[in-house]
């Protein structure tokens, strides 16, 4: 797949700028994963991508909301010399109200694209490990199939946090799953039996169950929580037992290391 960018300069290697006259006018859509939350841990890729955009996109909770996205990416960007594009995601699960936020997206991005500006859309981690990048992707493809999207790998939350912990995530024939935390009992508990670790996301609103299991399994000192990991907003808890009956942001996961 061919790669654009707004310098408007040929390279032959793959995910380099391509000259516009040479191309298609339609700009691309690039997914930049912009890591777990410190700045240094931006890919030399990403930075590129950054600076040759001329539109920056970034998602949001709602209107005016600030983006933790961004705020990572901000060290490297001057917004106040590119197109900022602010795109809200409500937290919902009404389909209607849904379609209708997406449908509004698609279109505030495609008028970048279909006059040949290309489009960095900012993710914390990486923009194809559950992120909103996957859905951007899906629906702009969807109306516009001949949009062309380009998926830049950042690192994750999960790679951060075992580094962070100083410990594997899984070594020889060892067993890993990544697992969004439900308040299911008996999920949380086969994935933890059936694998050697298992890093679960969005705990924080499940964190009593996620303890009541642990407590039941005898392995409640194998595990340890982290909350916006490597960014100065950064919390580590250890002992898990401390977290019984807390308020925790929502980019909190949970390492659990048999």
């Amino acid at each position: 797949m061919s790669e654009y960018a707004a310098s408007g300069t040929r390279s032959g290697g793959a995910g380099q700028p391509a000259n516009r006259a040479e191309s298609s006018a339609t700009g691309t859509l690039y997914g930049l994963g912009v890591g777990p939350g410190d700045p240094e841990l931006l890919t030399v890729k990403a930075f590129r991508i950054l600076k040759q955009s001329p539109v920056i996109a970034y998602p949001r909770k709602k209107s005016g909301a600030q983006s933790y996205a961004l705020k990572i990416a901000e060290t490297y960007v001057d917004t106040t010399a590119k197109e900022m594009l602010g795109l809200t995601f409500p937290m919902t699960k009404d389909r209607e109200a849904l379609e209708k936020s997406w449908n509004k997206t698609v279109d505030a991005v495609w008028e970048h694209l279909a006059a040949g500006r290309d489009v960095a859309f900012l993710t914390e981690g990486d923009p194809m490990l559950y992120s909103t990048f996957i859905h951007m992707m899906r629906f702009l493809k969807q109306r516009h199939p001949e949009a062309k999207t380009v998926s830049v790998p950042g690192i994750s939350s999960v790679n951060a946090s075992a580094s962070r912990l100083g410990i594997p995530l899984a070594d020889g024939d060892e067993r890993i799953a990544i697992v969004p935390a439900t308040d299911d009992y008996g999920a949380v508990r086969e994935a933890i039996e059936e694998h050697d670790c298992v890093v679960f996301i969005k705990v924080a609103k499940v964190i009593d169950l996620m303890l009541q299991v642990l407590g039941d399994l005898g392995l409640t000192d194998k595990a340890a929580v982290l909350t916006k990991v490597t960014s100065a907003e950064e919390s580590v808890w250890l002992d898990v037992r401390e977290l019984q009956g807390r308020q925790l942001e929502y980019l909190t996961l949970m390492v659990v290391r048999k």
